[in-house]
Protein backbone atom coordinates (compact mmCIF):
# COMPACT_ATOMS: atom_id res chain seq x y z
CA UNK A 1 0.00 0.00 0.00
CA UNK A 2 1.39 3.66 -0.89
CA UNK A 3 0.20 7.06 -1.92
CA UNK A 4 0.41 9.03 -4.73
CA UNK A 5 -0.18 12.47 -5.78
CA UNK A 6 -2.35 12.86 -9.28
CA UNK A 7 -2.83 15.77 -11.41
CA UNK A 8 -6.28 16.35 -12.35
CA UNK A 9 -7.38 18.10 -15.15
CA UNK A 10 -8.29 21.13 -13.24
CA UNK A 11 -4.74 21.44 -12.04
CA UNK A 12 -5.48 20.28 -8.49
CA UNK A 13 -3.54 17.75 -6.51
CA UNK A 14 -5.25 14.49 -5.43
CA UNK A 15 -3.53 12.43 -2.80
CA UNK A 16 -5.03 8.63 -3.15
CA UNK A 17 -4.27 5.50 -1.34
CA UNK A 18 -3.56 3.13 -3.78
CA UNK A 19 -2.82 -1.00 -3.11
CA UNK A 20 -0.72 -3.35 -5.10
CA UNK A 21 -1.07 -6.10 -2.77
CA UNK A 22 -2.53 -8.57 -5.39
CA UNK A 23 -0.15 -7.81 -8.33
CA UNK A 24 -2.98 -5.23 -9.61
CA UNK A 25 -3.09 -1.55 -8.93
CA UNK A 26 -6.36 -0.86 -6.64
CA UNK A 27 -7.70 2.44 -5.58
CA UNK A 28 -8.88 2.53 -1.61
CA UNK A 29 -9.38 5.88 -0.96
CA UNK A 30 -8.85 9.61 -1.90
CA UNK A 31 -8.01 11.64 1.00
CA UNK A 32 -8.63 14.88 -0.62
CA UNK A 33 -7.66 16.94 -3.34
CA UNK A 34 -6.42 20.82 -3.84
CA UNK A 35 -4.58 23.40 -5.08
CA UNK A 36 -2.46 24.68 -1.71
CA UNK A 37 0.46 23.50 -1.20
CA UNK A 38 -0.13 23.43 2.43
CA UNK A 39 -3.18 22.06 1.88
CA UNK A 40 -1.70 19.01 -0.13
CA UNK A 41 1.30 18.38 2.43
CA UNK A 42 -1.40 18.35 5.26
CA UNK A 43 -3.40 15.55 2.85
CA UNK A 44 0.00 13.27 2.42
CA UNK A 45 -0.25 13.57 6.37
CA UNK A 46 -3.26 12.18 6.47
CA UNK A 47 -2.14 9.81 3.63
CA UNK A 48 0.63 8.43 5.98
CA UNK A 49 -1.52 7.84 8.80
CA UNK A 50 -3.79 5.95 7.54
CA UNK A 51 -1.41 3.19 5.55
CA UNK A 52 0.03 3.20 9.08
CA UNK A 53 -2.77 2.24 10.98
CA UNK A 54 -4.41 0.32 7.83
CA UNK A 55 -1.39 -1.61 6.11
CA UNK A 56 1.46 -1.18 8.21
CA UNK A 57 4.05 -0.11 5.08
CA UNK A 58 7.29 2.16 6.27
CA UNK A 59 7.68 5.60 5.10
CA UNK A 60 9.94 4.53 2.82
CA UNK A 61 7.11 2.96 0.84
CA UNK A 62 4.60 5.82 1.56
CA UNK A 63 6.41 8.06 -1.41
CA UNK A 64 6.92 5.54 -3.96
CA UNK A 65 4.27 7.69 -5.86
CA UNK A 66 7.04 10.52 -6.18
CA UNK A 67 10.23 9.70 -7.30
CA UNK A 68 11.67 13.18 -6.27
CA UNK A 69 10.19 12.33 -2.57
CA UNK A 70 11.52 8.91 -2.60
CA UNK A 71 15.00 9.97 -3.52
CA UNK A 72 14.94 12.66 -0.84
CA UNK A 73 13.77 10.22 2.04
CA UNK A 74 16.60 7.73 1.24
CA UNK A 75 19.23 10.76 1.12
CA UNK A 76 18.34 12.34 3.95
CA UNK A 77 18.16 9.21 6.15
CA UNK A 78 21.99 7.97 4.94
CA UNK A 79 23.95 8.21 7.89
CA UNK A 80 27.47 6.72 6.28
CA UNK A 81 28.81 5.32 3.29
CA UNK A 82 31.66 2.95 3.44
CA UNK A 83 34.23 0.87 1.73
CA UNK A 84 32.73 -2.43 2.92
CA UNK A 85 34.36 -5.82 0.78
CA UNK A 86 37.80 -5.41 1.86
CA UNK A 87 36.44 -5.91 5.62
CA UNK A 88 34.08 -8.24 4.81
CA UNK A 89 36.61 -11.02 3.06
CA UNK A 90 40.09 -9.86 3.90
CA UNK A 91 38.73 -9.01 7.48
CA UNK A 92 37.14 -12.80 7.43
CA UNK A 93 40.47 -14.34 6.48
CA UNK A 94 41.81 -12.13 9.02
CA UNK A 95 40.55 -13.76 11.60
CA UNK A 96 40.59 -17.29 10.64
CA UNK A 97 44.30 -17.00 10.29
CA UNK A 98 44.10 -15.97 14.07
CA UNK A 99 45.21 -12.31 14.12
CA UNK A 100 42.00 -11.40 15.76
CA UNK A 101 43.99 -12.33 18.85
CA UNK A 102 45.74 -8.92 18.49
CA UNK A 103 42.83 -6.88 20.30
CA UNK A 104 43.97 -3.58 18.74
CA UNK A 105 41.72 -2.63 15.88
CA UNK A 106 44.20 -0.55 14.72
CA UNK A 107 46.01 -3.03 13.75
CA UNK A 108 43.67 -4.99 11.63
CA UNK A 109 42.77 -2.27 9.78
CA UNK A 110 46.69 -0.82 9.18
CA UNK A 111 46.88 -4.79 7.64
CA UNK A 112 44.11 -4.73 5.70
CA UNK A 113 44.96 -0.83 4.03
CA UNK A 114 48.05 -2.18 3.09
CA UNK A 115 46.36 -4.81 1.22
CA UNK A 116 43.99 -2.17 -0.23
CA UNK A 117 45.54 1.03 -0.50
CA UNK A 118 49.20 0.35 0.09
CA UNK A 119 50.84 4.09 0.64
CA UNK A 120 52.51 5.82 3.75
CA UNK A 121 51.24 6.25 7.32
CA UNK A 122 50.04 9.60 6.73
CA UNK A 123 48.13 8.72 3.73
CA UNK A 124 46.81 5.69 5.40
CA UNK A 125 44.81 8.41 7.90
CA UNK A 126 43.30 9.91 4.70
CA UNK A 127 42.01 6.62 3.20
CA UNK A 128 40.42 5.32 7.07
CA UNK A 129 39.03 8.85 7.09
CA UNK A 130 37.11 8.66 3.28
CA UNK A 131 36.52 5.13 3.23
CA UNK A 132 35.78 3.36 6.88
CA UNK A 133 35.08 6.48 8.10
CA UNK A 134 37.69 5.85 10.97
CA UNK A 135 38.95 9.28 12.16
CA UNK A 136 42.43 9.03 13.57
CA UNK A 137 45.76 10.96 13.66
CA UNK A 138 49.04 10.61 13.20
CA UNK A 139 50.34 9.99 16.37
CA UNK A 140 47.91 7.35 16.82
CA UNK A 141 49.58 5.55 14.54
CA UNK A 142 53.04 6.27 15.89
CA UNK A 143 52.02 5.33 19.27
CA UNK A 144 50.30 2.11 17.99
CA UNK A 145 53.56 1.32 16.70
CA UNK A 146 55.53 1.60 19.16
CA UNK A 147 53.11 -0.75 21.05
CA UNK A 148 52.77 -3.23 18.09
CA UNK A 149 57.29 -3.27 18.45
CA UNK A 150 57.32 -3.66 22.27
CA UNK A 151 54.20 -6.31 22.84
CA UNK A 152 52.87 -7.71 20.01
CA UNK A 153 55.57 -8.86 16.93
CA UNK A 154 56.45 -12.39 18.42
CA UNK A 155 52.61 -12.87 19.24
CA UNK A 156 51.90 -11.83 15.52
CA UNK A 157 54.96 -14.33 14.09
CA UNK A 158 53.74 -17.15 16.42
CA UNK A 159 49.99 -16.89 14.83
CA UNK A 160 51.38 -16.75 11.63
CA UNK A 161 53.51 -19.78 12.02
CA UNK A 162 50.67 -21.60 13.63
CA UNK A 163 48.79 -21.31 10.78
CA UNK A 164 51.09 -22.30 8.05
CA UNK A 165 51.88 -25.37 10.76
CA UNK A 166 48.34 -26.27 10.74
CA UNK A 167 47.72 -25.73 6.64
CA UNK A 168 50.84 -28.00 6.17
CA UNK A 169 49.36 -30.80 8.55
CA UNK A 170 52.13 -30.31 10.99
CA UNK A 171 54.71 -31.42 8.40
CA UNK A 172 57.77 -28.71 8.18
CA UNK A 173 60.75 -30.30 6.84
CA UNK A 174 62.09 -27.95 4.17
CA UNK A 175 62.70 -24.06 4.43
CA UNK A 176 63.42 -21.85 1.26
CA UNK A 177 65.70 -18.69 1.94
CA UNK A 178 66.24 -15.41 -0.18
CA UNK A 179 66.95 -12.17 0.85
CA UNK A 180 66.12 -8.97 -1.09
CA UNK A 181 66.71 -4.97 -0.44
CA UNK A 182 64.45 -2.13 0.69
CA UNK A 183 65.16 1.72 0.20
CA UNK A 184 64.52 4.36 2.25
CA UNK A 185 63.02 8.16 1.23
CA UNK A 186 66.49 9.68 2.97
CA UNK A 187 69.70 10.09 2.57
CA UNK A 188 71.13 10.32 5.68
CA UNK A 189 72.21 6.24 6.72
CA UNK A 190 72.22 5.06 10.85
CA UNK A 191 73.54 2.23 12.13
CA UNK A 192 70.73 -0.06 10.66
CA UNK A 193 70.11 2.13 7.46
CA UNK A 194 72.99 2.02 5.11
CA UNK A 195 74.13 2.04 1.10
CA UNK A 196 74.80 -0.91 -0.42
CA UNK A 197 74.51 -3.33 -3.21
CA UNK A 198 70.42 -2.33 -4.07
CA UNK A 199 68.23 -4.31 -6.13
CA UNK A 200 65.88 -1.67 -6.29
CA UNK A 201 68.62 0.72 -8.20
CA UNK A 202 68.65 2.65 -5.58
CA UNK A 203 72.08 3.22 -5.03
CA UNK A 204 72.27 6.29 -3.43
CA UNK A 205 69.77 5.69 -0.89
CA UNK A 206 69.77 4.29 1.98
CA UNK A 207 68.61 0.65 2.79
CA UNK A 208 67.71 -2.48 5.27
CA UNK A 209 68.46 -6.39 3.59
CA UNK A 210 65.43 -8.44 4.78
CA UNK A 211 65.72 -12.01 4.69
CA UNK A 212 62.46 -14.31 4.58
CA UNK A 213 61.87 -17.73 4.97
CA UNK A 214 58.64 -19.21 3.65
CA UNK A 215 57.51 -23.06 3.14
CA UNK A 216 56.32 -25.31 0.22
CA UNK A 217 53.35 -23.38 -1.36
CA UNK A 218 55.31 -20.06 -0.50
CA UNK A 219 53.49 -19.03 3.10
CA UNK A 220 55.91 -17.15 4.98
CA UNK A 221 57.44 -18.32 7.55
CA UNK A 222 59.61 -16.17 9.41
CA UNK A 223 62.29 -12.79 8.65
CA UNK A 224 64.77 -9.99 9.99
CA UNK A 225 66.03 -7.52 9.10
CA UNK A 226 69.87 -6.66 8.57
CA UNK A 227 72.01 -3.56 7.71
CA UNK A 228 71.88 -2.01 4.60
CA UNK A 229 75.63 -3.10 3.84
CA UNK A 230 75.91 -6.22 5.09
CA UNK A 231 76.59 -9.40 2.85
CA UNK A 232 73.50 -10.85 1.88
CA UNK A 233 75.46 -14.68 1.77
CA UNK A 234 76.16 -13.83 5.95
CA UNK A 235 72.09 -13.40 6.75
CA UNK A 236 71.33 -16.87 5.91
CA UNK A 237 72.36 -18.88 9.16
CA UNK A 238 71.20 -16.30 11.50
CA UNK A 239 68.10 -16.25 10.37
CA UNK A 240 67.64 -20.20 10.19
CA UNK A 241 69.26 -20.52 13.44
CA UNK A 242 67.06 -18.23 15.47
CA UNK A 243 63.92 -19.91 13.79
CA UNK A 244 64.71 -23.44 14.60
CA UNK A 245 65.28 -21.84 17.96
CA UNK A 246 62.36 -19.83 18.28
CA UNK A 247 59.62 -22.84 17.26
CA UNK A 248 62.09 -25.74 18.34
CA UNK A 249 62.13 -27.42 15.27
CA UNK A 250 64.36 -30.05 15.17
CA UNK A 251 66.11 -31.45 11.45
CA UNK A 252 65.47 -29.40 8.26
CA UNK A 253 66.28 -29.01 4.89
CA UNK A 254 67.46 -25.46 3.58
CA UNK A 255 66.88 -24.80 0.08
CA UNK A 256 68.40 -21.15 -1.37
CA UNK A 257 69.81 -19.64 -4.36
CA UNK A 258 73.61 -19.71 -5.44
CA UNK A 259 74.14 -16.26 -5.13
CA UNK A 260 74.00 -16.50 -1.61
CA UNK A 261 76.72 -19.38 -1.16
CA UNK A 262 80.23 -19.31 -0.72
CA UNK A 263 82.27 -21.83 0.47
CA UNK A 264 82.49 -19.97 3.96
CA UNK A 265 78.58 -21.09 4.28
CA UNK A 266 78.69 -24.39 2.76
CA UNK A 267 81.21 -25.52 5.44
CA UNK A 268 78.76 -23.62 8.37
CA UNK A 269 76.06 -25.45 6.33
CA UNK A 270 78.07 -29.01 7.15
CA UNK A 271 79.12 -27.88 10.29
CA UNK A 272 76.05 -27.16 11.74
CA UNK A 273 74.44 -30.28 10.23
CA UNK A 274 71.85 -29.05 8.33
CA UNK A 275 70.47 -31.07 5.26
CA UNK A 276 70.20 -28.40 2.07
CA UNK A 277 69.72 -28.15 -1.86
CA UNK A 278 71.83 -25.05 -2.82
CA UNK A 279 72.61 -23.85 -6.57
CA UNK A 280 75.51 -24.79 -7.79
CA UNK A 281 78.16 -22.53 -9.46
CA UNK A 282 79.24 -25.37 -11.66
CA UNK A 283 81.66 -23.29 -13.86
CA UNK A 284 83.56 -22.96 -10.05
CA UNK A 285 83.84 -26.13 -9.52
CA UNK A 286 87.23 -28.65 -10.39
CA UNK A 287 88.32 -29.08 -13.77
CA UNK A 288 87.60 -32.74 -13.22
CA UNK A 289 84.07 -32.30 -12.19
CA UNK A 290 83.43 -29.52 -15.01
CA UNK A 291 85.11 -32.42 -17.23
CA UNK A 292 82.37 -34.40 -15.74
CA UNK A 293 79.44 -32.16 -16.12
CA UNK A 294 80.32 -31.01 -19.75
CA UNK A 295 80.74 -34.43 -21.09
CA UNK A 296 77.03 -35.55 -19.84
CA UNK A 297 75.17 -36.20 -23.18
CA UNK A 298 71.29 -34.84 -21.55
CA UNK A 299 68.04 -34.03 -23.46
CA UNK A 300 65.79 -31.46 -22.44
CA UNK A 301 64.32 -32.54 -19.53
CA UNK A 302 66.65 -35.30 -17.99
CA UNK A 303 69.01 -35.06 -14.83
CA UNK A 304 71.84 -36.86 -14.07
CA UNK A 305 74.21 -36.89 -10.47
CA UNK A 306 77.92 -36.35 -10.12
CA UNK A 307 80.03 -37.17 -6.49
CA UNK A 308 80.90 -34.03 -5.23
CA UNK A 309 83.00 -35.33 -2.23
CA UNK A 310 81.87 -38.52 0.54
CA UNK A 311 78.71 -36.65 1.58
CA UNK A 312 77.81 -34.16 -1.25
CA UNK A 313 76.31 -34.53 -4.69
CA UNK A 314 76.08 -31.86 -7.44
CA UNK A 315 72.34 -32.68 -9.47
CA UNK A 316 73.32 -31.52 -13.28
CA UNK A 317 70.06 -31.07 -15.27
CA UNK A 318 69.33 -29.97 -18.88
CA UNK A 319 66.55 -27.74 -20.42
CA UNK A 320 66.10 -26.79 -24.20
CA UNK A 321 64.72 -23.71 -23.37
CA UNK A 322 67.02 -22.88 -21.47
CA UNK A 323 69.90 -23.52 -23.24
CA UNK A 324 67.87 -21.17 -26.29
CA UNK A 325 68.04 -18.80 -23.59
CA UNK A 326 71.77 -19.21 -22.42
CA UNK A 327 72.67 -18.78 -26.56
CA UNK A 328 70.70 -15.80 -26.80
CA UNK A 329 72.34 -13.82 -23.72
CA UNK A 330 75.66 -15.03 -24.95
CA UNK A 331 75.55 -13.57 -28.50
CA UNK A 332 73.77 -10.27 -26.84
CA UNK A 333 76.56 -9.83 -24.58
CA UNK A 334 79.46 -10.10 -27.82
CA UNK A 335 77.13 -8.07 -30.16
CA UNK A 336 77.28 -5.41 -27.58
CA UNK A 337 81.29 -6.06 -26.87
CA UNK A 338 81.89 -5.78 -30.75
CA UNK A 339 79.87 -2.32 -30.79
CA UNK A 340 82.38 -0.66 -28.18
CA UNK A 341 84.96 -2.41 -29.02
CA UNK A 342 84.53 -0.69 -33.18
CA UNK A 343 83.70 2.72 -31.42
CA UNK A 344 86.75 2.62 -29.73
CA UNK A 345 85.15 2.71 -25.84
CA UNK A 346 87.01 -0.58 -24.63
CA UNK A 347 90.12 -0.24 -23.38
CA UNK A 348 93.07 -2.47 -21.29
CA UNK A 349 91.09 -1.01 -18.21
CA UNK A 350 87.65 -2.48 -19.30
CA UNK A 351 89.68 -6.15 -18.94
CA UNK A 352 87.61 -8.03 -16.63
CA UNK A 353 86.32 -11.95 -15.67
CA UNK A 354 83.34 -10.46 -14.86
CA UNK A 355 80.23 -10.70 -17.07
CA UNK A 356 80.99 -11.07 -21.12
CA UNK A 357 84.15 -9.27 -20.65
CA UNK A 358 85.54 -12.36 -20.13
CA UNK A 359 85.56 -12.89 -23.94
CA UNK A 360 88.12 -10.06 -24.58
CA UNK A 361 91.69 -10.05 -24.81
CA UNK A 362 95.25 -8.04 -24.96
CA UNK A 363 96.77 -8.98 -28.43
CA UNK A 364 100.12 -6.84 -28.01
CA UNK A 365 100.91 -4.20 -25.57
CA UNK A 366 97.48 -2.13 -26.05
CA UNK A 367 95.30 -3.80 -28.57
CA UNK A 368 91.85 -5.00 -27.89
CA UNK A 369 90.16 -8.45 -29.49
CA UNK A 370 87.93 -10.77 -29.07
CA UNK A 371 88.44 -14.27 -27.67
CA UNK A 372 86.27 -15.99 -29.88
CA UNK A 373 87.60 -19.42 -29.14
CA UNK A 374 86.64 -18.62 -25.61
CA UNK A 375 82.87 -17.55 -26.46
CA UNK A 376 83.07 -21.10 -28.63
CA UNK A 377 83.86 -22.58 -25.72
CA UNK A 378 81.39 -21.07 -23.48
CA UNK A 379 78.52 -23.22 -25.45
CA UNK A 380 79.18 -26.49 -23.89
CA UNK A 381 77.31 -24.97 -20.72
CA UNK A 382 74.32 -23.57 -22.54
CA UNK A 383 71.43 -25.37 -21.02
CA UNK A 384 73.09 -26.70 -17.90
CA UNK A 385 72.15 -25.72 -13.76
CA UNK A 386 73.45 -27.13 -11.15
CA UNK A 387 72.16 -28.23 -7.95
CA UNK A 388 74.61 -29.46 -4.20
CA UNK A 389 73.10 -31.56 -2.04
CA UNK A 390 73.98 -33.81 0.95
CA UNK A 391 70.63 -35.13 1.06
CA UNK A 392 69.39 -38.44 0.35
CA UNK A 393 66.61 -37.62 -1.68
CA UNK A 394 66.38 -38.54 -5.08
CA UNK A 395 67.24 -36.41 -7.65
CA UNK A 396 63.83 -35.58 -9.13
CA UNK A 397 62.73 -34.34 -5.67
CA UNK A 398 65.96 -32.25 -5.22
CA UNK A 399 64.77 -30.72 -8.39
CA UNK A 400 61.15 -30.14 -7.58
CA UNK A 401 62.50 -28.21 -4.21
CA UNK A 402 64.56 -26.00 -6.19
CA UNK A 403 62.18 -25.52 -8.26
CA UNK A 404 59.76 -23.92 -5.76
CA UNK A 405 62.21 -20.77 -5.04
CA UNK A 406 60.08 -19.11 -7.58
CA UNK A 407 57.96 -19.21 -5.10
CA UNK A 408 59.84 -16.62 -2.54
CA UNK A 409 60.25 -14.54 -5.16
CA UNK A 410 57.35 -14.21 -5.97
CA UNK A 411 56.56 -13.25 -2.40
CA UNK A 412 59.21 -10.46 -2.75
CA UNK A 413 57.23 -9.04 -6.00
CA UNK A 414 53.81 -9.25 -3.97
CA UNK A 415 55.66 -7.20 -0.78
CA UNK A 416 57.38 -4.72 -3.33
CA UNK A 417 54.53 -4.52 -5.75
CA UNK A 418 51.23 -4.88 -4.95
CA UNK A 419 52.08 -4.17 -0.88
CA UNK A 420 54.34 -1.44 -1.66
CA UNK A 421 56.81 -2.13 1.26
CA UNK A 422 59.23 0.26 -0.31
CA UNK A 423 60.39 3.13 -0.28
CA UNK A 424 59.90 3.48 4.02
CA UNK A 425 59.47 6.50 5.44
CA UNK A 426 60.10 5.92 9.00
CA UNK A 427 63.28 6.12 10.12
CA UNK A 428 63.50 4.86 14.04
CA UNK A 429 64.33 1.31 14.08
CA UNK A 430 61.67 0.02 16.20
CA UNK A 431 58.86 1.53 13.43
CA UNK A 432 60.78 0.38 10.85
CA UNK A 433 60.44 -3.19 12.43
CA UNK A 434 56.63 -2.45 12.91
CA UNK A 435 56.23 -1.16 9.50
CA UNK A 436 57.85 -4.70 8.16
CA UNK A 437 55.87 -6.94 10.42
CA UNK A 438 52.36 -5.60 9.09
CA UNK A 439 53.62 -5.69 5.75
CA UNK A 440 54.71 -9.35 6.61
CA UNK A 441 50.94 -10.14 7.92
CA UNK A 442 49.03 -8.45 4.76
CA UNK A 443 52.04 -10.52 2.57
CA UNK A 444 50.22 -13.54 5.00
CA UNK A 445 47.05 -12.38 4.07
CA UNK A 446 47.13 -12.33 0.24
CA UNK A 447 48.78 -15.85 0.00
CA UNK A 448 45.74 -16.83 2.04
CA UNK A 449 43.50 -15.31 0.11
CA UNK A 450 45.13 -16.38 -3.07
CA UNK A 451 45.11 -19.91 -1.44
CA UNK A 452 41.18 -19.92 -0.68
CA UNK A 453 41.00 -18.88 -4.11
CA UNK A 454 42.63 -21.68 -5.29
CA UNK A 455 40.77 -23.98 -3.47
CA UNK A 456 37.58 -22.79 -4.18
CA UNK A 457 38.32 -23.14 -7.66
CA UNK A 458 38.02 -19.68 -8.55
CA UNK A 459 39.95 -18.24 -11.98
CA UNK A 460 40.07 -15.26 -10.14
CA UNK A 461 43.62 -13.85 -9.03
CA UNK A 462 44.28 -12.55 -5.55
CA UNK A 463 45.53 -9.14 -7.35
CA UNK A 464 42.09 -9.14 -8.83
CA UNK A 465 39.63 -10.12 -6.21
CA UNK A 466 40.94 -7.31 -4.34
CA UNK A 467 40.25 -5.00 -7.10
CA UNK A 468 36.51 -6.45 -7.08
CA UNK A 469 36.24 -5.87 -2.92
CA UNK A 470 37.45 -2.21 -3.45
CA UNK A 471 33.90 -1.69 -5.19
CA UNK A 472 31.61 -2.94 -2.67
CA UNK A 473 30.35 -0.18 -0.44
CA UNK A 474 27.70 -0.22 2.16
CA UNK A 475 25.39 1.89 3.28
CA UNK A 476 23.97 2.86 6.66
CA UNK A 477 20.38 4.31 6.57
CA UNK A 478 18.73 5.12 9.44
CA UNK A 479 14.97 4.39 9.15
CA UNK A 480 12.49 7.76 9.37
CA UNK A 481 9.71 6.06 11.80
CA UNK A 482 11.19 3.53 14.14
CA UNK A 483 15.06 5.03 13.78
CA UNK A 484 16.21 1.36 13.65
CA UNK A 485 19.97 1.49 11.86
CA UNK A 486 20.04 -0.46 9.33
CA UNK A 487 23.02 -1.64 6.46
CA UNK A 488 22.53 -1.70 3.23
CA UNK A 489 25.24 -3.67 0.94
CA UNK A 490 25.84 -2.02 -2.53
CA UNK A 491 27.33 -5.31 -4.32
CA UNK A 492 24.92 -4.85 -7.69
CA UNK A 493 27.53 -6.60 -10.51
CA UNK A 494 27.82 -10.58 -11.10
CA UNK A 495 31.30 -10.29 -10.04
CA UNK A 496 30.47 -8.43 -6.57
CA UNK A 497 28.07 -10.58 -5.59
CA UNK A 498 29.96 -13.85 -6.89
CA UNK A 499 33.27 -13.19 -4.77
CA UNK A 500 30.50 -12.28 -1.84
CA UNK A 501 29.04 -15.94 -2.23
CA UNK A 502 32.20 -17.34 -2.98
CA UNK A 503 33.46 -17.00 0.92
CA UNK A 504 29.81 -17.27 2.08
Amino acid sequence: MYFRKKKNRSGAISVQIIDKSSGKYKLLKTIGSSSDTAIIEDLVTQAQTFIRTHGGQTELDFILGDDQQYFQSIYQNIQQVQLLGPELILGKLFNEIGFNAIKDDLFKQLVIARLVYPVSKLKTIDYLQKYKGISIQANDIYRYLDKLHSTQIKQIQQISFNHTLQLLNNQLSVVFYDVTTIYFEAADEDDLRKAGFSKDGKHSQPQILLGLLVSENGYPLDYEIFEGNKFEGHTMLPVIEAFKTKYKMQQLIVVADAGLMSNKNLKELVNQQYDFIIGAKIKNETQAIQAQITSCKLKDGQSTEIKKNATQRIIISYSTARALNDAHNRNKGLERLKKQLAGGKLTKAHINNKGYNKYLKLEGEIKVAIDQDKFMDDAKWDGLKGYITNTALKKEIVLDYYRQLWQIEKTFRITKTDLKIRPIFHYKKRRIEAHICIAFVACKLYKELERQLKIKQSNLSAEKAIDILKTIYGLTIQLPQSKEIKLMLLDKTNEQKAILNLFK
